[in-house]
């Protein structure tokens, strides 16, 4: 949990970059309620930093005009989740991705004081973050920045977009959000060419031009969980579902999101998924360090024996 001194400089800066912001949208975006939150700008007041308040349903804090404040300061946290997120930033399939990095880190070194500046270099030389390597690193980062303003901005873009299959067409889209997953980066939204949710992978995106057609996103929208489910609809020659006899934790982590859809019940864990090999699929199922019961298909049932015969002539022999 965010030390208070954390939060309070949170909020200060939140209000050195947005200008003016409401009290609930503070509270919100730094992890407390609206009632700590005044807490903390009496603590920034006391501290000399000029606030003014709206009074009101819909006021807001701001700083009085021509306020600034010191360039780049951070705090030992700060200093952490910069560091290593610069790190991850390599494995995000993310156009020059190496350059910028070193380049940033290269910037907040000329402004950090000794001892932040050491911890930097210590993350940037001995941390390592276990990514998938990317299956697709877009020419550019042009449309993650166009679809990322349109998302926010809620507004229509125009774009193109080469399948798979190498055909091209122009469509309207609404993104709801970006996701990243198993190597690749995908904008979810609503398609007007199909007339449905869809998901495109950005380095099969073209040009982006934002359009003065506003739309709503949906309440509580999760592109990541739209995107699962999206993998997890694609058919296959089998469906599957497997009563795991675990919790959803423990789910989880024996189950990547590409498996399909974990289901909460009270004898355990239901997975829904597919897959047209059932034999590869009764070889994941044989390495799982819990009990499960096969709901379908039948013929999951009958490989599963075989790998099972298959070990035991193995142990045997």
């Amino acid at each position: 949990m965010a030390r208070p001194t954390t939060r309070v400089l949170a909020v200060l800066e939140l209000l050195q970059s947005h200008g003016r912001m409401s009290g609930p949208e503070l509270a919100r975006r730094v992890g407390v309620d609206v009632r700590t939150l005044r807490r903390y700008i009496v603590m920034l007041e006391d501290l000399g930093i000029p606030l003014t308040a709206e009074r009101g349903r819909h006021g807001a804090y701001m700083l009085v005009a021509g306020f600034k404040l010191p360039p780049m300061m951070f705090t030992n946290d700060e200093a952490v989740a910069l560091s290593v997120g610069m790190v991850a930033a390599r494995g995000l399939g993310l156009a020059e991705a190496a350059p910028a990095v070193e380049s940033a880190q290269a910037k907040l070194a000329r402004v950090m004081p000794d001892s932040l500046k050491r911890h930097v270099g210590a993350i940037a030389d001995t941390v390592k973050v276990d990514l998938l390597p990317s299956a697709s690193t877009p020419d550019s980062n042009a449309a993650l920045i166009a679809l990322t303003g349109a998302a926010q901005a809620e507004r229509r873009v125009s774009m193109s977009y080469e399948s798979a299959q190498g055909v091209r067409t122009d469509r309207e889209f609404d993104p709801y959000g970006l996701a990243y997953r198993a190597g690749a980066w995908y904008a979810v939204g609503m398609c007007h060419l199909r007339h449905g949710l869809r998901t495109f992978r950005l380095d099969r995106i073209g040009k982006v031009n934002q359009l003065d057609r506003p739309f709503r996103r949906p309440a509580g929208f999760d592109p990541l969980d739209q995107l699962v489910r999206g993998i997890a609809a694609i058919p296959h020659a089998n469906a599957i579902e497997v009563l795991l006899r675990t919790d959803l934790q423990t789910a989880r982590r024996a189950f990547s999101l590409a498996f399909g859809l974990l289901e909460p019940t009270q004898d355990g864990v239901l997975l829904r998924t597919g897959a047209d090999d059932l034999a590869w699929f009764a070889r994941q199922l044989a390495g799982l360090p819990f009990d499960f019961e096969i709901r379908t298909p039948a013929g999951l049932r009958t490989e599963l024996r075989i790998c099972a015969a298959r070990l035991h002539a193995m142990t045997e022999g």
